[in-house]
């Protein structure tokens, strides 16, 4: 009997994505777990697997085709002996509407499906890398629901069950009187000009018209929401970097046999997980109607990508030494400039880092990634004349930090305080070795 092979949703966000390059072809044997094709989403280029055994009989969607909705039909699988050119051709399945709350927490949490209660000792549907995956992660396969073929639960269900927080009880249900009905971000936003608008004005001019591409879409509504809906306030301070720099370059001559060298933003990363548990009521994230305040300090950091950028985190990142933060942070680096990034790399964390200190900019103002609470905007070490302890003019290596607040989330005497303590880890480096 014919199998239909549906767009997967390859990440809890995703609601089309690009068929980027087919890795089987019509006639070829598959087995549950075998990667059947390359599938760009919003984020990343991610491999599609198998979750049923036969014959790759029909290819539906061609290679580079753009804006398949999830759950549209995109190849037919048959069994052995089976005619697919007599198979019935299959219908498209409308990807179901996935509406978000209009709050930063709930725009960027993972959307799993509740499942419905399944009667005891009724078999689950599940393919072999989706059951080993829950078993890792003792998830309970029974309380998930299935987005693969006939509902059967793949990888991603899995991986996305996993990455959303435990939910103690069932929320309870809205009062009747006052029904509240949740709205997908994008409605609550306003159009502007239209793009025939926008055209009409530049008529006489020459331009190349440049199609957004899911990042780009993701980006744009994810910043209009933050700027729209997040109180943002800012925090502003000046780092003295002489003794950190004298640091690094002696911790880079002790670490060059080993193939290692650290960078600034290395520290930088280790100063604000040190911070957030020296401040924990800073390691909080908004949540709609309520704060959660976390208790690891997972960070954040912006890297630059062709098209856009991606925030991959650090988990765990007061635990570990700089040396391993500098080579995660540039292994994540690399995975997101060629975007191969899995949603649990960049989902989550309390803050961020935005250093463009690079590009020789002195100093700017960061957007928070919601739900995150703060985001610090670091930028270039420059020479300035200073005034020294002993009361002398001097000349030191000061670097501009603003820290961007969600003043739902952290007051300004709490967020002075966070920013201070990332400071003086940076001011006093040996003691981050501690």
């Amino acid at each position: 009997m014919a199998t239909e092979i549906l767009m997967p949703a390859l990440s809890p966000t995703m609601e089309e994505g690009t068929l980027a390059k087919w890795l089987v072809k019509e006639g070829d044997r598959v087995k549950s777990g075998d990667i059947l094709a390359e599938i760009e989403t919003d984020k990343a280029t991610m491999e599609f697997e198998a979750v049923d055994e036969g014959i790759v009989g029909r290819i539906l969607v061609a290679e580079g085709t753009a804006g398949v909705k999830v759950n549209t039909p995109i190849a037919v699988l048959v069994d052995e002996g089976e005619d697919a050119s007599a198979a019935p051709a299959p219908k498209a399945v409308a990807a179901a509407p996935t509406a978000a709350a209009a709050t930063p927490a709930a725009a960027a949490a993972p959307a799993v499906a509740p499942a419905a209660p399944k009667a005891a000792g009724a078999r689950v549907f599940a393919s072999p890398l989706a059951r080993r995956i829950a078993a890792e992660t003792g998830l309970d396969l029974t309380k998930i629901t299935g987005t693969g073929p006939h509902g059967r639960i793949v990888k991603a269900d899995v991986e996305g069950a996993a990455a959303a927080p435990a939910a103690s009880a069932p929320p309870a249900p809205a009062p009747a009187a006052a029904p509240v009905a949740a709205a997908p971000v994008a409605a609550a936003l306003p159009t502007g000009m239209s793009a025939d608008t926008v055209k009409k004005m530049f008529a006489d001019r020459a331009y190349e018209e440049i199609t957004l591409d899911g990042m780009r879409k993701t980006i744009a509504a994810r910043l209009t929401e933050a700027k729209q809906t997040i109180p943002h306030f800012y925090l502003r301070r000046e780092v003295r970097l002489d003794a950190l720099m004298a640091f690094r370059e002696t911790l880079n001559a002790q670490l060059a046999p080993r193939g290692i060298k650290l960078s600034v933003n290395d520290f930088i990363i280790k100063a604000a997980a040190l911070a957030l548990q020296a401040v924990p009521a800073a390691n909080a994230v908004w949540a709609g109607d309520r704060i959660l305040r976390l208790k690891p300090s997972d960070v954040a950091v912006a890297v630059a990508i062709e098209g856009g950028l991606f925030t991959p985190v650090l988990r765990d990142a007061h635990q570990k030494s700089i040396s391993a933060l500098s080579a995660e942070m540039k292994d994540l680096a690399a995975r997101a400039k060629t975007r191969k990034l899995a949603p649990q790399d960049y989902q989550g964390g309390s803050f961020a880092i935005s250093n463009l200190g690079m590009f020789g900019i002195d100093n700017f103002d960061a957007v928070i990634n919601p739900p995150h609470g703060s985001i610090l905007a670091v930028g270039a070490g420059v020479k300035k004349p200073v005034v020294l302890k002993d009361g002398s003019l001097g000349v030191a290596t000061v670097m501009s930090m603003t820290l961007s607040v969600d003043h739902r989330v952290i007051d300004g005497a709490l967020g002075a305080e966070f920013l201070r303590a990332i400071i003086e880890n940076l001011e006093n480096p040996v003691a981050m070795l501690a």
